[in-house]
């Protein structure tokens, strides 16, 4: 049995989960999520509780799909009510960025600025060499964060490029660094 699956899900005060066919919609203060159901899995609002159950908890693709229904379902009430963020730095001499309307517009060394469309249910702020993005969607905000630090991945010798705040890059040595060993 899926453990995370098993565990009733509280929803907190503010926040609506309406369960229609074949689709959940979460509903918070400022935002709202849909996610599509598997046939195979349903789910269940009690009063301020949510269940999530499957038709046979003895097959094993089902037993994956339990978990993973669950969890999408905790991080979208997350989502609505907290939101999520990424933080991304962009670290390299004349490296910087900043949002111009509705663009995101990066000067990475390359031989002309690159401008990266930021979506309609994603806010990117920046603030020094620190670009921030944020929103609802767990999944979102990570795929546009991994879409931006694309554009320009750090290198290993001088560590030039976009990373994540928490990330660590391994460095190598040189030839320098080589001819001395």
């Amino acid at each position: 049995m899926s453990r995370v699956g098993k565990q009733t899900i509280k929803i907190p005060s503010g926040v609506t989960v309406e369960v229609t066919s074949g689709l959940v919609r979460v509903k918070g203060a400022k935002t709202t999520l849909e996610q599509i159901l598997h046939p195979a899995v349903t789910l269940r609002v009690e009063g301020d509780e949510v269940h999530v159950a499957v038709k046979h908890e003895e097959d094993k693709r089902e037993r994956a799909l339990w978990g993973t229904f669950a969890s999408l379902l905790i991080n979208m009430i997350e989502g609505v009510t907290k939101g999520y963020q990424k933080k991304l730095e962009i670290n390299g001499v004349g490296y910087r960025a900043e949002v111009k309307g509705k663009d995101l517009v990066l000067n990475v060394g390359y031989s002309h600025p690159v401008v990266f469309p930021v979506p309609s249910n994603i806010t990117i702020t920046t603030e020094k060499n620190v670009v921030t993005v944020s929103g609802a969607d767990k999944q979102r905000v990570g795929e546009i964060a991994a879409q931006i630090r694309s554009i320009r991945k750090p290198e290993p010798y001088k560590g030039k490029g976009i990373k994540h705040v928490d990330e660590l890059i391994r460095r190598k040595a040189g030839k320098a660094g080589k001819a001395a060993a």
